[in-house]
C-alpha cells in the first residue's frame, strides 16, 4: 500500500497477516494530491497541489523525479495513456489538457478548454 499525507512524503506499507512494515520511499517536500500507477505498475505518478508531477519507480526504490512542471497553473489530474507508460495526459485548473512524453517531460500536445476545471 502506497500512501502520502500533506507533508509530501511517499510511504510504502508492507502488510502481511496482522503485521506491517513502513518504508519511506520519497520526500518531495510539497503536498501530494494524487497517486496513480501505470497500467503495468512500473511507474507511480505523484501529482502535487502546487503544480509539478513526479515519477517514482517502486521496483528501483529510488528518488522521485520531477517530470512535469506547469509553472503558470496547477495540475488538477493526470493519468497514463495506454498501452504502455511512455505518455500521460493531464488537465490544469485553468482548463488546459496536455499530452506529455514522460521520458523527458516534453509537452507533445495541448488543448485549451476555455473554462476553469474543478473536481
Amino acid at each position: 500500500l502506497y500512501f502520502s499525507a500533506q507533508d509530501g512524503i511517499l510511504l510504502f506499507y508492507h502488510i502481511k497477516d496482522l503485521q506491517y512494515e513502513v518504508k519511506l520511499c520519497a520526500d518531495i517536500s510539497q503536498p501530494i494530491s494524487s497517486l496513480i500507477f501505470s497500467p503495468d505498475y512500473t511507474f507511480l505518478l505523484l501529482i502535487t497541489e502546487q503544480g509539478p508531477v513526479y515519477s517514482y519507480k517502486p521496483a528501483h526504490s529510488g528518488e522521485a523525479v520531477k517530470i512535469l512542471d506547469t509553472c503558470s497553473t496547477c495540475f488538477l489530474a493526470a493519468d497514463f495513456l495506454i498501452p504502455g507508460e511512455k505518455y500521460c495526459v493531464s488537465v490544469t485548473t485553468a482548463g488546459e489538457v496536455q499530452v506529455w512524453f514522460l521520458e523527458d517531460g516534453t509537452c507533445l500536445s495541448k488543448l485549451d478548454l476555455g473554462i476553469e476545471v474543478h473536481i
